[in-house]
């Protein structure tokens, strides 16, 4: 059952808004497995701008990957839509990855590949002091499966364990839309 943790930012979130927003959402638990998805949390948080925007940004963590999705739109209500269009499109994208990874080895195997990211560390500009930390536990995947679960978190980079050299690697995106990938020795 997906519970919801709805925040606004200059709109005050009323039992409408937050019906609509746990309407719309919840339409996604029919993609989630009840037994691995859990007891899953949608993070959501609704901001409207002084130019009249309303931005939408949800996160869904669950233990085999992080949905995340934001969109932007001059109405609020429209801006749910797209993003749980976008959520929708991602889980789609996954689901067919596990599908052809199924075929090569056990759904369970494949599940376990992505990783449930924790926190990493962020930098202020032209200052050393290291003001955040995340941790996070490297699972074995290939890079395409790193490159998916990059996309997928709207990362440009992605540090995972190589499962053919058991190597700690790093995936990024390139400025001209390819990637790249840095493995260590």
């Amino acid at each position: 059952m997906l519970r919801f943790n709805i925040r606004g930012e200059n709109i005050e979130v009323t039992e409408a808004i937050r019906n609509y927003v746990e309407k719309r959402v919840s339409k996604l638990e029919r993609f989630f497995d009840d037994e691995r998805a859990g007891d899953a949390t949608a993070h959501v948080n609704l901001k409207v701008y002084s130019d009249k925007n309303a931005k939408v940004e949800v996160t869904i963590p669950l233990p085999y990957l992080v949905l995340r999705a934001e969109e932007t739109s001059h109405d609020l209500y429209a801006s749910i839509d797209l993003v749980v269009d976008k959520l929708e499109r991602q889980i789609r994208k996954f689901k067919t990855r596990i599908n052809r990874k199924q075929r090569e080895v056990s759904k369970e195997e494949v599940v376990n590949l992505f990783l449930e990211p924790k926190e990493e560390p962020a930098e202020k500009e032209n200052e050393l002091e290291i003001v955040r930390t995340k941790r996070l536990s490297l699972k074995p995947m290939d890079s395409e499966e790193a490159v998916l679960q990059m996309n997928m978190l709207g990362h440009n980079f992605f540090i995972f364990e190589d499962a053919e050299t058991n190597g700690i690697s790093i995936v990024y995106a390139r400025k001209d839309g390819k990637y790249g990938l840095i493995e260590t020795d």
